[in-house]
């Protein structure tokens, strides 16, 4: 897979033309790209990659088909065809020069923001780097650019060939360059959905292609708040959520510049889905928060979300490490009688235990992960302890919790090694843990339980608890100022003038 995506890792001294020393020009780290326009003005458009690392190994084509009507399909060249459907196809062909690329990577990590920081680092070095995710998410920088403080591996490619994106129509088979517009003005049919467009074919970082929709903002909202908080939700945890996606979408807008779009449609960014199947009583909670944001000192801020914080939210350091964020703070998620009962920070022990107990009164409670229980065994660790040289695992230790009890770095001791898991590296290399927010008790040799609350990272706003805040007779104002305190509403096109 990652040959498909990047081509063959090959030593300097084997590449006509590749610098050896500082003093020649820096070759790039990527395939050439170009990124989209800025989620700026009064009606902005959102570049939302539907479908990425086009061709898939199986199959090669990619049909698009109009929901009614026709598409009109034009490549970079200025070929145009129209038709109810097309089947695109690639093949490989001969580059008419060597594509030659090397970079220093960092990397990978288990999210963008993780990333982000190790990038905010680097570039505090003097370094120009640049995030990418080919498979997880890395850094990337020119070799001439100043190291980083931890180590960084060296990857250099000598790109033969490339895709070449083909129409197959009527028998014929037609060479196409990108990027391809296909216009539907009556909707794209797409993964039993319509979507409105229009859209391109274009080219990514590394060397595939991506079909891309660029969706007007509010359009992109029908998209994506009943996926993400529910159509049955109450109006003012909706608009919440409106808000909150809308601001998300604009501080987030740089994801996948490297790739020349912004955003994808899948949980690494916010889940999109077909925006005309949302109904009326969405729409018009989504109407009522039209073009507000949620900013701090003037900007947009970085509105995260979780499914549950099991009572308790997370501060921004808690789930990603870097400097906190001050409108991302651990606090109790409940009324003030529970704030005494539990007060921060929440440490091992008694407290925690007790909070994992009962948590009844906290808010969200109704979520199905509101509180849970896991058990693992050394069988489901083997594969990661073979891949980590851990030898079998003989226990997990808590090494370091946050103010709000969370695991910022649990220690996995084998037999040969032990292993450090932090913060968002828990969930991601135990995905049995909906959260990091547990107790660990060993059962028997081999065999641990896991008590936990919520579902997700935790940090910013709880859609669980905002439901049951609206159910209570909250504003969407309210439940918003409530999860990023010190924050205000603004109108989109004030920001952006």
């Amino acid at each position: 897979m990652r040959q498909l995506l990047i081509g063959l890792l090959i030593p300097c001294a084997l590449l006509a033309g590749c610098r050896t020393g500082l003093q020649a020009a820096d070759l790039p780290t990527h395939w050439p790209t170009k990124g989209p326009p800025a989620i700026a003005g009064n009606n902005p458009l959102v570049w939302v990659a539907l479908a990425d690392r086009l061709p898939a190994a199986a199959p090669n084509s990619l049909e698009l088909k109009a929901t009614a009507g026709l598409l009109t399909l034009r490549d970079g060249r200025g070929l145009e065809r129209r038709g109810q459907s097309f089947e695109i196809q690639w093949r490989r062909e001969p580059l008419p020069q060597p594509l030659l690329l090397e970079r220093r990577v960092l990397g990978p990590f288990p999210s963008y923001e993780s990333a982000a920081e190790q990038a905010r680092l680097w570039r505090l070095r003097g370094a120009n780097p640049v995030l990418a995710r080919p498979l997880d998410w890395e850094v990337w920088a020119p070799l001439g650019n100043p190291l980083p403080e931890g180590a960084a591996r060296l990857e250099r490619f000598n790109h033969q060939q490339r895709w070449r994106a083909q129409l197959k129509q009527a028998g014929k088979v037609i060479n196409l360059d990108g990027p391809i517009t296909i216009k539907a003005s009556n909707g794209l049919s797409w993964k039993g959905g319509t979507y409105g467009g229009p859209f391109r074919l274009q080219a990514d970082a590394y060397g595939t292609w991506t079909l891309v929709e660029q969706v007007p903002l509010e359009i992109y909202l029908l998209g994506v708040v009943p996926h993400e908080i529910g159509a049955s939700a109450p109006a003012a945890a909706q608009a919440a959520q409106a808000v909150l996606a809308r601001t998300w979408a604009l501080a987030n807008q740089q994801r996948f510049q490297v790739d020349g779009y912004h955003l994808c449609a899948d949980s690494q960014c916010q889940v999109y889905g077909d925006p005309s199947q949302t109904g009326g009583s969405l729409r018009a909670a989504l109407a009522a928060s039209k073009g507000l944001l949620l900013t701090w000192q003037g900007k947009p801020v970085h509105g995260v979300y979780s499914a549950s914080n099991g009572g308790v939210s997370a501060g921004f350091d808690e789930g990603w490490g870097g400097g906190p964020l001050p409108y991302l703070r651990p606090q109790l998620d409940g009324p003030a009688t529970e704030k005494k009962r539990f007060p921060l920070p929440i440490v091992e022990g008694v407290g925690l235990n007790k909070l994992l107990e009962d948590g009844g009164n906290l808010y969200g409670q109704a979520h199905p992960r509101h509180r849970w229980q896991r058990r693992i065994t050394s069988q489901d660790l083997a594969a990661l302890a073979a891949a980590e040289g851990l030898g079998s695992v003989q226990d997990f230790v808590v090494e370091q919790r946050g103010p709000s009890g969370r695991v910022l770095n649990l220690q996995l001791q084998g037999s040969a090694a032990s292993l450090n898991l932090r913060r968002d590296q828990i969930r991601r290399r135990l995905r049995q843990l909906p959260s990091t927010l547990f107790v660990v008790v060993k059962e028997q040799p081999g065999v641990w339980r896991f008590d936990g609350a919520g579902f997700g990272h935790g940090v910013g706003l709880s859609q669980a608890g905002a439901i049951e805040l609206a159910q209570q007779g909250w504003s969407s104002s309210q439940i918003l100022r409530y999860y990023f305190p010190g924050t205000k509403l603004e109108k989109l096109k004030t920001l952006s003038k």
